[in-house]
């Protein structure tokens, strides 16, 4: 089978002693802690798509993202390779909302619940928390299990 890829965003947003984080309601990754995002569609720049999603999602407006990291997703069994270009927001307008897809709420850098999310997570939270820019590779079994991984830091993406 060929391999298509799927082009998503995924935005975090940070503040200096916290993260929003939305519980996922429905759909892909539905029960899991995440970041906002989703497709990219047709005619929007990676970026307005980011922006559209966060705003959709948390009712949040970014005023400017910051492009973090990009990770390819391969699953087992899937001919679907997800390409997720990760941006970081540090200013917003407005205040979290609930959406149909997501249940936006804060938490403390120290505790961010790591067990409750995708397991690939906690190993690039860091480097995205410092602001350090990364390029990941994840393949999984499931929903729950790395098979194999890589991670580098990058100077620029």
């Amino acid at each position: 089978a060929m391999i298509t890829t799927k082009l998503l965003t995924l935005v975090m947003v940070v503040q200096p002693q916290r993260v929003l984080l939305g519980m996922k309601k429905r759909g892909f990754g539905a029960g899991k802690w995440n970041g906002f995002g989703g497709k990219v569609q047709p005619g929007e720049t990676i970026e307005q798509a980011a922006k559209r999603e966060l705003l959709e999602e948390s009712s949040l407006t970014a005023d400017t993202l910051e492009k973090i990291g990009e990770i390819k997703f391969e699953f087992v069994g899937e001919t679907e390779l997800l390409d997720v270009h990760i941006f970081r927001a540090d200013s917003f307008h407005g205040e979290p909302a609930e959406s149909d897809e997501m249940r936006p709420q804060w938490f403390d850098r120290d505790r961010i619940p790591f067990d409750q999310m995708w397991p690939d997570d906690i190993l690039w939270f860091p480097l995205m928390l410092q602001k350090k820019k990364f390029l990941g590779y994840f393949k999984f079994q499931g929903h729950d299990i790395i098979l194999e991984h890589k991670l580098e830091e990058v100077q620029s993406l």
